[in-house]
């Protein structure tokens, strides 16, 4: 790498080929998701997430009082979506889109203040990189799309304070980085990605570098630990994320590390959910990762007077990057799988600037060579990309290529069933159901739904065992409380199900429904006033609901002419 070339005013034509160029590359790949539906954990991120649509949302996404994770300005921005295309998904897909093709641009402005003459192959690259997909088709992900164009003006702003030294440029960078960290905390290693520039630049890291970065480290530290308390009291309130010891984590940590600069380097194989190593215990071999990494960084060390630099600025880069979802920090994606694409969005920059990097340095050898090279590599990183992207159009599409690959994905199993009971496929439904509870017998969701499939189908004392099971696994379990009591109304067992329906109520009085509920059962079984009251009390807290009202009004016929 050379010094850092100066910002130029004048745009030249070469440069907006160049730009056209990125982006119809960018829109090529993703034209298949701008027409894609709703996927994974979308209706919770959006179609039924209660802040959106309340107007008083901002106040509950800023000050915390909702959500899994406190990412404030993602959910913003979610907020002002809502009000743009409500429920429609091509407007979240068009942005997240958007938002990757500036970070292409942004990535290759960045190159270039890091003088490497080949920059914007850089842009070029990221774009059509297939590890990109799963963040900007999948709409839930906005977090990965919507931080790093903050993050890569951060950067940009600190590399040009670095070296001009003008106050103004490190404030501008913090204000990005700030911004960058309340799309997703992820980006937390920033601070220490600048004093890996520092050494870099300079081969040395001195007390002026630690206090230009000390305001940076303590962003970092206060939006890090919340995000750690938000894991802890509210993603993982739900379920339990299995991660194993210490030795497990550290283990894991390194066959994900050299995974992930795996598909950096050779995207092939890519699926939605991968398969999970057995690492608690580790095994012997599964420790030869760190000693691989360890080894490469003690050889390139020796060559850190030359290219070695760069390529440990380059390589550091994308570990630092990586460190928060390794799992050393408890993830809730970690009951599905250890590693996914979107983890390495941010850090297959550090490998894609490394490998501009040598194309600065070799390519004058043999520009045709080097010309073909990168040719070759952008065609087949766009053909196998826009593939890649049109899985994520449709749940079945994803669903069907996530156990293509990987036929022991229960997470897999259990989207795929429940959308096939969405349609009322149920036979289909009930099979996946039943894979899911093969790999995943404590799950009481996928136990509650079998139930409610077997239900839909008749299957009633089939039902019944699922519903029981579930309330084996949480007794607190409303809805599977529900589930059987309608059953045991089917089975006419109404003392039972009057019991059941109670019990609903007792964890959540307000449920208007299962008061309904109760009434029709009290109502069955002749106690008319005890079932008036509960109609009286569905109708309060839903106004409006004319079968309740019906039923009411049936009630009080029937207790007024002595006989239900």
């Amino acid at each position: 790498m050379t010094t850092a070339a100066p910002p130029s005013r004048r745009v030249a034509p070469a440069t907006l080929l160049r730009a056209a160029l990125i982006l119809l590359a960018g829109l090529w790949v993703y034209a298949p998701t701008l027409r894609g539906g709703w996927l994974w954990d979308d209706n919770q991120e959006v179609t039924e997430n209660p802040v959106l649509p309340d107007p008083a949302g901002l106040v509950k996404i800023w000050t915390g009082t909702s959500g899994a994770d406190y990412f404030p300005l993602k959910t913003t921005v979610q907020w002002l979506e809502w009000r743009l295309w409500g429920a429609d998904p091509a407007g979240y897909h068009a942005v997240s889109v958007a938002l990757h093709l500036l970070s292409a641009l942004l990535f290759w402005r960045l190159l270039r203040r890091l003088g490497l003459g080949a920059a914007w192959v850089g842009g070029l690259l990221f774009v059509v990189h297939p590890l990109t997909v799963e963040s900007v088709a999948w709409a839930a992900e906005l977090k990965n799309t919507l931080s790093l164009p903050f993050l890569l003006l951060a950067m940009t702003a600190y590399v040009d304070y670095d070296a001009r030294r003008e106050p103004r440029d490190r404030r501008w960078s913090l204000l990005w980085f700030l911004l960058a960290l309340l799309a997703k905390s992820s980006v937390v290693m920033f601070p220490m990605a600048i004093l890996l520039h520092a050494w870099w630049r300079r081969r040395r890291i001195d007390g002026r570098d630690l206090r230009a970065a000390a305001p940076f480290f303590a962003l970092s530290l206060v939006l890090g630990l919340v995000t750690i308390w938000f894991q802890h009291h509210r993603a993982e309130a739900t379920e339990l994320v299995l991660a194993g010891g210490i030795l497990s984590r550290t283990a894991c940590a390194g066959l994900a590390l050299t995974f992930y600069l795996g598909k950096c380097l050779w995207p092939a194989g890519l699926m939605p959910i991968y398969p999970r190593w057995a690492v608690d215990p580790p095994t012997g071999l599964q420790w030869l990762p760190w000693l691989a990494w360890g080894a490469a960084a003690l050889w390139l060390r020796t060559r850190r007077a030359g290219w070695g630099r760069d390529v440990l600025f380059g390589l550091g880069f994308f570990v630092l990057n990586l460190l928060p979802v390794l799992g050393f920090v408890t993830n809730t994606y970690m009951r599905i799988t250890w590693t996914a694409d979107h983890f390495a969005y941010v850090s297959l920059l550090g490998v894609i600037g490394l490998a501009v990097a040598a194309l600065d340095r070799w390519a004058p050898r043999g520009r045709w060579a080097a010309g073909t090279l990168v040719a070759a590599a952008v065609f087949a990183l766009l053909t196998e990309s826009r593939a890649y992207a049109a899985v994520f159009r449709t749940e079945e599409s994803l669903w069907t290529r996530a156990l293509e690959r990987n036929p022991d994905a229960w997470s897999a199993h259990y989207n795929l069933a429940n959308r096939l009971a969405q349609r009322h496929e149920l036979a289909e439904a009930a099979v996946h159901y039943a894979a899911v509870l093969r790999l995943r017998p404590d799950f009481a969701d996928a136990h509650y739904n079998l139930g409610n499939t077997l239900l839909m189908a008749g299957r009633l004392p089939e039902a019944v065992v699922q519903y029981e099971e579930t309330l084996r696994l949480d007794p607190a379990y409303a809805n599977a409380h529900v589930g059987l009591g309608n059953v045991l109304m089917q089975a006419n067992r109404l003392p039972e199900a009057i019991a059941q329906f109670e019990e609903t109520l007792r964890l959540k009085p307000d449920y208007a429904e299962i008061h309904g509920s109760l009434g029709n059962a009290l109502y069955l079984s002749g106690r008319l006033p005890e079932a008036i009251a509960q109609y009286e009390e569905a109708l309060r807290l839903k106004p409006g609901d004319f079968r309740t009202a019906a039923n009411l009004a049936q009630a009080r016929r029937a207790l007024g002419g002595g006989a239900p």
